[in-house]
C-alpha cells in the first residue's frame, strides 16, 4: 500500500512539474513610447488566461530601451514601460505583490543597438513567468 501511494504521489508530482515551466512573453514599443497596442494587450491576456496554476508563478518584468536619447530619458521611459505592463497585468486581476520589476533602460541590450532592427527589438518589456520552487 505504501509503495502504491508513493507511486501515485510521484506520478502526480511529475505531471504537475511538467506543466509548470518558465515562460517569457515580450511586449514591443515604438520609439520613445510606453503605449501597448490593443493587439499586444489581447495577446498577453490570451496567454495569461491559458496559464494553468498561475498561483504557482512569480512574475518578473524586465524593461528595456534602445540607446537613442540620454540616460535620464531612457531610465524614465523604461519605468513608464514597466508601469504600463504592470497596469495591464493588474487589469487581469493579478495582484501587484506577485509582480516584481527591474528597469534596465539601455544597459542590457539583447540586440545590436547599432542597427535599426536591433534598436527596434530592444524597445521591449520581457514578462517572465517563473515557477515558484517550494
Amino acid at each position: 500500500m505504501k509503495t502504491l501511494l508513493t507511486l501515485l504521489l510521484f506520478s502526480l508530482n511529475t505531471a504537475f512539474s511538467q506543466e509548470v515551466k518558465e515562460m517569457v512573453r515580450s511586449i514591443y514599443f515604438g520609439g520613445g513610447s510606453a503605449y501597448i497596442s490593443k493587439q499586444q494587450a489581447q495577446d498577453l491576456y490570451d496567454f495569461v488566461k491559458n496559464i494553468k496554476h498561475l498561483e504557482y508563478y512569480e512574475i518578473n518584468i524586465m524593461s528595456h530601451t534602445d540607446n537613442i536619447g540620454g540616460r535620464e530619458f531612457n531610465e524614465y521611459l523604461s519605468r513608464m514601460r514597466s508601469a504600463s505592463v504592470i497596469d495591464l497585468l493588474k487589469a487581469m486581476d493579478i495582484p501587484q505583490e506577485k509582480i516584481k520589476f527591474k528597469d534596465f533602460a539601455f544597459d542590457a541590450p539583447a540586440y545590436d543597438n547599432n542597427t535599426w532592427e536591433g534598436r527596434e527589438r530592444n524597445r521591449r518589456v520581457d514578462i517572465q513567468f517563473k515557477p515558484i520552487v517550494f
